[in-house]
């Protein structure tokens, strides 16, 4: 059935050629919306003239991963991407750079300026079927400013979205729109499809009992410099059984800890130890949050499960864009499952990329999947 969804990949070296290749199974009548995910190894001055040249008039949306998720499941290399031809999704783009400026009255009149772009050119648009994608450089630290005051604009408009990666060496990310590559910058995707489609969020890590409080902070960085009134690193190293100078971001990523908030639970994964024995996190951390130490379930039959449930809203699917934890990539490589979720990302027409963080309605999460599912539109509809 015709949906008007293209989506491709390639895994060629070279710009030029891994360009060339996607545009040619993107291609489509009438494109109206092009988002793609790349490695941060390639050129990205040569990849930007080329996605110029083959795109040229569209509206064109990516970043850099921390691997990419496409018809052939997880890789660490290479380009994939999704077209939406201007009957399937009317879209209009926001670029935010200097992120480290950023206020939340830019949010706010960000969300604004596309909310009523978006009007001008979908009258029919809503909040049932309109949806959100924001796209931010991951080392930026300003994600959850920039989800919280875009969600508090949008209102009951679905959003969903992840922080752009570097492979693992966590030294720069971009984020393309308007025809370039920025760091310290955010693209917001505000798009509006006849397509039945679901926003969700799925995580496989468990709550236990044990329960931390952040006793001494510096919000701003996120670091945790006290826990239960211990150094930060000394609860972890505790957690992993292992010395202090012998934790790893591995221990860290194994011993994640939820947050709840209006009754959902979060991620809050912790990414190095200083120096002083604080602990950096990849999430928002602040002085007297109460989190609980949580445990990873199965991962894979979660996923399995998130997804079927998603069926039961939109019918088979015809596309899921996917925003996903780098560090659950690592667990399914650790634990030999890369076949099993390939096979799952296939049934379910994934594309995709490994995120530094993910944002969920207005919520920067970690260790989590968002995304969001597209079915087709019923027989009748289409006939008409």
């Amino acid at each position: 059935m015709e949906t008007g969804i293209r989506q491709g990949f390639s895994t060629a070296s070279d710009a030029r050629a891994a360009v060339q290749e996607l545009a040619a199974a993107l291609q489509q009548p009438d494109i109206g919306l092009v988002l793609f995910f790349c490695s941060s190894d390639y050129d990205l001055e040569l990849l930007a003239s080329e996605i110029n040249r083959s795109f040229a008039g569209m509206q064109v949306v990516g970043c850099t991963t921390a691997g990419q998720i496409g018809a052939n499941g997880y890789r660490e290399r290479g380009l994939v991407g999704v077209s939406f031809s201007a009957s399937a999704s009317t879209a209009v783009v926001g670029f935010c750079e200097n992120l480290e400026q950023f206020t939340p009255a830019d949010g706010h009149a960000l969300a604004d300026r596309l909310r009523f772009a978006l009007g001008d050119q979908a009258p029919q648009a809503n909040a049932g079927n309109t949806f959100g994608l924001l796209l931010i450089d991951g080392l930026s630290l300003r994600e959850e400013m920039v989800a919280r005051t875009v969600k508090e604009t949008l209102g009951p408009i679905p959003i969903f979205g992840g922080s752009a990666g570097d492979g693992l060496n966590f030294r720069r990310t971009h984020v393309f729109a308007y025809g370039r590559f920025r760091s310290g910058a955010a693209a917001l995707v505000l798009a509006s499809t006849p397509l039945p489609f679901t926003v969700f969020k799925t995580e496989h890590l468990v709550p236990t009992r044990e329960r931390w409080v952040i006793t001494k902070a510096s919000p701003g960085k996120r670091i945790a410099r006290e826990i239960n009134g211990l150094p930060a690193a000394e609860e972890f190293a505790r957690l992993a059984g292992v010395e202090v100078s012998a934790l790893t971001p591995q221990h860290l990523a194994a011993n994640p800890l939820t947050i709840t908030i209006s009754g959902h639970t979060y991620v809050r994964t912790a990414w190095k130890v200083n120096p002083d024995r604080s602990v950096t996190f990849f999430c928002a951390i602040e002085e007297g949050v109460v989190l609980r130490v949580a445990r990873g379930a199965h991962l894979v039959e979660n996923l399995i499960d998130a997804l079927a449930r998603l069926q039961a809203h939109i019918g088979p699917p015809q596309l899921v864009l996917a925003c996903d934890c780098v560090f659950r990539r690592m667990e399914i490589v650790d634990r030999h499952q890369e076949r099993r979720v390939e096979k799952v990302f296939q049934f379910w027409k994934t594309v995709g990329f490994n995120t530094y963080g993910e944002v969920y309605e207005g919520v920067h999460v970690n260790q989590t999947l968002t995304g969001i599912a597209f079915g087709a539109l019923p027989a009748e509809v289409v006939r008409a």
